[in-house]
């Protein structure tokens, strides 16, 4: 029996996709994660609601009068703070597609090799937009009121999700050089817990002696929070919002190159 003509007809292979048509694609795979795992939600849904919620109710009457007044200065705070711990996810999802071997997998595709990192920091754009949506939610059920507006607030998450783009980058080379996906837990806590307690997310600068003024006032999680207190109260936050542009760039700038290196020469 002789196959059929267009059996055996030379057929033009397909074109593989482009950079930006694997990015999406791969961005879409970090959604259905969240899908089929909807334990990956609750730093995302349950952890906002909670610590916006327990230091409102607890703190507020002792730093600020009542509740409310104090949901004025903490509600942009709890926003960076947040979104600041849910970029570990970044670092911690790629460690775990290494040792499940879909790192090899994805570098035998006909694809961009940067595609899993940059559809993963676009998964999780997806992550902190929930969470700042909740954030805001709630603050707003507490009495949070926003001076500036929504055009201040809608900035202020623009802002905060710039930073911690730039910030994942940190984690994914945390990622590559770790061996487990709770190695990478453990070392970005040591680092975050001190940056964002160390901060104004809390209690406002002044209040602080001065040697602990000295660190927290050049501590970049400080000038994003006051930058989102501002913007979000109308009041002018270029100083600050100028110094986290430039601290993500830079951030950006020395950390992707070695991250992609590093991506590239995994096995």
């Amino acid at each position: 029996m002789t196959a059929a003509p267009e059996v055996l007809a030379i057929r033009a292979r397909p074109h593989p996709a482009s950079a930006l048509s694997a990015v999406l694609t791969l961005g879409w795979r970090a959604m259905l994660k969240i899908k089929h795992v909807p334990f990956q939600l609750f730093d995302v849904s349950v952890m906002p609601i909670m610590f916006t919620l327990l230091f409102t109710w607890i703190f507020g009457g002792a730093l600020a009068g009542t509740p409310r007044e104090y949901i004025q200065y903490l509600l942009p705070g709890i926003l960076v703070q947040t979104i600041v711990f849910i970029t570990v996810y970044t670092g911690v999802g790629l460690n775990t597609d290494i040792h499940k071997g879909l790192h090899d997998r994805f570098r035998s595709l006909p694809m961009w090799q940067g595609a899993p990192i940059f559809g993963a920091l676009a998964g999780d754009l997806f992550r902190y937009s929930v969470a700042s949506l909740l954030i805001l939610i709630v603050g707003f059920i507490l009495g949070f009121r926003p001076q500036g507006g929504a055009l201040g607030v809608l900035l202020a998450a623009a802002l905060v999700m710039t930073f911690c783009f730039a910030l994942s980058w940190l984690w994914i080379i945390v990622g590559m050089l770790v061996r487990t996906p709770e190695s990478v837990m453990t070392t970005s806590f040591v680092f975050l817990m001190p940056l964002t307690f160390a901060s104004d997310i809390f209690v406002n600068l002044a209040t602080m002696p001065g040697w602990l003024q000295a660190f927290v006032g050049r501590n970049p999680v400080t000038h994003l929070a006051s930058a989102s207190r501002k913007l979000m109260h109308g009041q002018p936050a270029l100083a600050d919002a100028g110094w986290v542009l430039v601290a993500s760039a830079l951030i950006v700038l020395v950390a992707s190159p070695i991250a992609m290196r590093l991506y590239r020469k995994e096995r």
